[in-house]
């Protein structure tokens, strides 16, 4: 029988795990988050390292189990694994943390550390990572968000966490510890509010086109030619003169080099008949094993400019990870692509009359690293041209939109984010939602933008201080609890004759 306070302690960190959930897109109720994570630190008080990483696991769980729920349509197998794995994660987070022989304070210090290794690990491992439902996105639209222009996404998460430890002090009264924790916040934040932005250059007009369409639908029970008959729809909706037309992730798809299909004809045509620069995004056959998913330029007379193929592919739907083992298990009818995407080699950027272009496709946004190449490249604004038509629920496309937000504060540029069946949107440098579209409507954003040159702080440095930071803190603070360890137990030795 599960005695009484470990099934408190055990509620409680479901509890404490379903505040972070639902700081995150689509809920969005960003101060939840100071909740959870204060309600984290609450139950590593006094507990013993197995109690800190079991309770640590159920947290995570009780986080991601909502949050991630949009996996289950995609691989339920594959959705149960990855909360295990992230959990684990925290987990180990929970376990870093030091515990009953240390003060209250070097808790304090090392939990903020931890909390943030433990989200910058499963945004890279394994297969790249997955950083969807992180705690930065969920300050997106929130005043902490701005804190992503210096110290990017992953010293949001930090922050938070700074809060939260914050909060868990007040309540334990020791208000000194808590109004430290809190002006130290509030100094980054307004460090941040006037930290260099970029400066703008010049106004273009800019369309973004979404085609519109049922949502839920996978690639294989949709015809490509009516996709890209919708485009072309609703692209007659774009008023001219504008400098540049914005179309989604591959809603171009042939079977065959792009230079040899209709399409490419037809693209070149209406890039001419607008007098624009249309940027589409096209996957094309490379040979029975692989395809290319890119962004291609077309220009104002119809010819055809630049092009940028996806670097960061998406591990289990663009190419398959020890695919060698998975079939020598499982056999080759297993669900898992047969064809994988060829990664692309080239900087972030495409250069063309309407402007020098950082582009981040699809997946890509959710990487700091990736928008940032395409700006220090020289990228003027920011396009991410995705598609989110398979997906069940909204969790991605709101998750998306709360990234490219987060991109856009990073970087100090605009963001044109265009999907096939939602969300477009457009967002501009302070991370402000301008224009957003709906689920499966056929419609066109169109405004003025501007074109921006120079680097936030968050762009010159990346996010690598802020982790190299919390590594430092939590190796102190385990320094502080050792030495403390090392007091206590000269203390309590009996003294020699």
């Amino acid at each position: 029988m599960i005695d009484p306070r470990t099934l408190r302690a055990i509620l409680r960190a479901v509890i404490a795990g379903l505040c972070l959930a639902a700081s995150v897109p689509p809920w969005g109720w960003w101060p939840l988050a100071f909740l959870g994570i204060a309600m984290w630190d609450r139950l590593l008080r006094n507990a013993k390292p197995r109690a800190r990483m079991l309770r640590s696991i159920v947290f995570a769980a009780a986080w991601f189990t909502p949050s991630m729920l949009w996996m289950v349509d995609l691989t339920a197998p594959g959705y149960v694994i990855a909360i295990l794995v992230f959990s684990l994660y925290v987990g180990v987070a929970g376990l870093a943390v030091p515990g009953r022989a240390s003060s209250t304070w070097v808790r304090w210090l090392a939990l903020p550390a931890a909390f943030t290794l433990a989200e910058a690990a499963r945004c890279t491992f394994p297969f790249g990572g997955v950083p969807l439902a992180t705690t930065a996105m969920g300050q997106a639209s929130a005043p902490l968000g701005q804190i992503a222009r210096v110290l990017c996404a992953v010293g949001v998460t930090f922050t938070v966490a700074v809060i939260g430890v914050a909060l868990s002090a007040a309540w334990e009264r020791r208000h000194v510890v808590a109004a430290a924790a809190l002006a130290g916040v509030i100094a980054l934040w307004l460090a941040a509010i006037v930290a260099p932005t970029g400066h703008d250059i010049r106004t273009i007009n800019a369309a973004v086109v979404q085609g519109g369409g049922p949502q839920g639908t996978r690639a294989s029970e949709t015809d490509p030619r009516d996709v890209f008959d919708r485009h072309v729809e609703a692209t007659s909706l774009v008023t001219k003169p504008v400098d540049l037309v914005v179309w989604p992730e591959n809603v171009v798809a042939v079977d065959s080099l792009l230079t040899t299909a209709r399409e490419n004809a037809e693209l070149s045509a209406l890039a001419k008949k607008l007098n624009t620069t249309l940027v589409a995004g096209i996957t094309e056959d490379l040979d029975s094993s692989s395809f290319a998913n890119a962004s291609i330029v077309y220009l104002p007379d119809g010819s055809t400019g630049e092009r940028y193929d996806k670097v960061r592919r998406v591990p289990f739907g663009e190419y398959v990870p020890l695919r060698w083992l998975i079939e020598s298990v499982a056999g080759s009818n297993t669900g898992i692509p047969v064809r994988e995407a060829r990664a692309g080699t080239e900087p972030a950027i495409v250069r063309t009359p309407a402007g020098d272009l950082a582009i981040a496709i699809s997946w890509e946004i959710f990487f700091t690293n990736r928008g940032r190449d395409g700006v220090l490249q020289g990228g003027q604004i920011l396009l991410n041209p995705t598609n989110g038509s398979s997906y069940w629920l909204t969790q991605v496309q709101t998750q998306q939109v709360a990234s490219s937000q987060l991109r856009a504060i990073e970087t100090g540029r605009w963001v044109l984010q265009a999907a096939p069946t939602g969300f477009s949107a457009i967002v501009n440098p302070s991370g402000d939602v301008v224009e957003r579209t709906s689920i499966s409507e056929q419609a066109v954003l169109q405004q003025d933008v501007m074109l921006r040159s120079g680097d936030t702080i968050a762009t010159a440095i990346g996010p690598m201080p802020i982790i190299w930071l919390s590594g430092i803190l939590l190796a102190l603070s385990w320094w502080f609890a050792t030495n403390q360890f090392q007091v206590i137990r000269s203390r309590l030795k009996p003294r020699q004759a």
